[in-house]
């Protein structure tokens, strides 16, 4: 596959990865394709990134933290564009990418929740860190169980705006400005919201 046949956008792409990742990305991705690196070794790599800002973040290196999560979100599209780029791309590829995914999420969010925490008192930072871990899991959750020909339905419009680009980008936000506690707020109202759009769009639907 050249680069010529590499698509502008994914039809996965949320609003972030669309106008800003990609164009990291791709470029990142067409250099890679010249070497022996595979999209799963990508794909542990950005793993190890997000792990990376989770000991930042712990360690009250907020800023840090979120360029790191915002560096795992860019390098999450790479693992994409290689495989559609260098035709490395398998099943199990795009299995392992969402599971892994999942847990980089996960480590996001507890680093972000622990460095909260640290500044707080109270148990509001833990509580919204559990909102905001629980919504974006159902996030990912309601896209891949819903219908296959109805799925594009959460892809554009006010239910594809809690997508992962999206969530990891008000992270880094959120830690570049001091405010971890109102981010994890955020994040949980968005997450749990879009949540609540998205069952009442596929009731309609199915």
């Amino acid at each position: 596959m050249t680069t010529s046949a590499l698509p502008q956008t994914s039809p996965y792409d949320g609003l972030v990865s669309r106008y800003l990742n990609r164009h990291i990305s791709r470029p990142i991705a067409r250099l890679l394709a010249r070497t022996p690196v595979t999209p799963n070794q990508v794909t542990v790599f950005s793993l190890a990134v997000t792990t990376g800002a989770l000991v930042a973040f712990a360690a009250g290196y907020p800023i840090l933290g979120g360029l790191l999560a915002q560096a795992g979100s860019v390098v999450d599209g790479v693992d994409g564009d290689l495989a559609r780029l260098a035709d490395r791309g398998t099943r199990f590829g795009s299995f392992f990418d969402a599971v892994v995914d999942r847990y980089a999420d996960a480590l996001v969010l507890l680093g972000l929740t622990i460095w909260a925490a640290s500044s707080s008192e109270t148990m509001l930072p833990w509580i919204a860190g559990f909102a905001a871990l629980a919504g974006s899991f159902a996030v990912t959750y309601t896209r891949a169980r819903v219908d296959e020909s109805q799925r594009t339905m959460f892809d554009s419009g006010i239910t594809s705006l809690a997508s992962r680009d999206v969530r990891l980008l008000i992270v880094m936000i959120g830690a570049l400005t001091g405010y971890g506690v109102a981010t994890l707020m955020v994040l949980a109202v968005l997450t749990n919201a879009v949540v609540l759009l998205r069952v009442a769009s596929a009731r309609r639907a199915l």
